[in-house]
């Protein structure tokens, strides 16, 4: 648990996603991000965390760190890159190229696998590499944390002089419930569940999964065994809720 004062200096964008705006920070080779409606750095923390009780990589993902901002709940990572790479969102490569929103030209599309195909296509195109493998890792996570905001700006390319290569899994903070708006606490985890509507090519977790199959195996023992020992929370409440679903049969 990290705890900083970092004035407004060090603000490096405001950027807007499909929920609002939220505050980032870079700072001493640290990336900050603060709380914004809910407690986006915890569902950070503990989806990351998650992660390396799987088969992937270190390299697959960001690990986020939870702690506090100027007394405001916020969430830390490292900066990944290296001084030549550049971070390219799968919007800004679309726009850059067709100065148009990819959402928006994906919702055209009334079948899940034409707009996935659209995507693959236009990816392999601009950058020559096949996204399908990364996509089954993000989506594998997805289905299990309820990602609600992996909009086509939390999807992401690194361009530097050698290529193009995949980023690592990033920004889960919308996840959890943390910040589900139509979440109803007089219910349970079970009814709210049903409430989670993902992105970006269908409004069901398990649909993309089952398209892209699954992208990682995890220990769920040691995982549920690790978060027995966290402090308690509605957050992880859920991830436990889900690892059990999925995973405890």
């Amino acid at each position: 648990m990290f705890i900083e004062e970092i004035d407004e200096s060090y603000i490096v964008t405001q950027e807007g996603t499909s929920e609002g705006t939220q505050i980032k920070y870079k700072k001493d080779g640290f990336w900050y991000k603060l709380d914004r409606d809910g407690k986006e750095g915890l569902s950070e923390y503990l989806s990351s965390r998650l992660l390396t009780f799987s088969d992937l990589d270190s390299k697959d993902y960001i690990v986020y760190e939870q702690g506090q901002v100027n007394g405001r709940g916020a969430c830390r990572s490292k900066d990944y890159l290296s001084t030549d790479e550049e971070f390219i969102t799968l919007y800004r490569l679309y726009y850059n190229e067709y100065g148009k929103n990819l959402a928006e030209v994906l919702a055209g599309y009334d079948q899940v696998g034409d707009r996935i195909k659209y995507t693959l296509d236009f990816v392999k195109k601009s950058t020559g590499l096949d996204i399908k493998q990364y996509l089954s890792k993000v989506f594998t996570l997805d289905r299990i944390i309820l990602n609600e905001d992996r909009h086509v700006n939390n999807i992401a390319i690194i361009s530097s002089e050698e290529g193009f290569r995949t980023a690592p899994i990033f920004d889960n903070g919308r996840a959890l419930l943390t910040a589900n708006r139509s979440a109803r606490w007089n219910f349970g985890i079970e009814d709210n569940v049903k409430r989670v509507i993902a992105k970006p090519f269908s409004g069901s977790h398990q649909v993309m999964y089952e398209y892209f199959g699954e992208g990682f195996h995890l220990d769920y023992k040691k995982a549920l065994e690790w978060l027995e020992s966290e402090e308690d929370s509605r957050e992880r409440d859920i991830l436990i809720y889900q690892i059990k679903r999925y995973y405890a049969i």
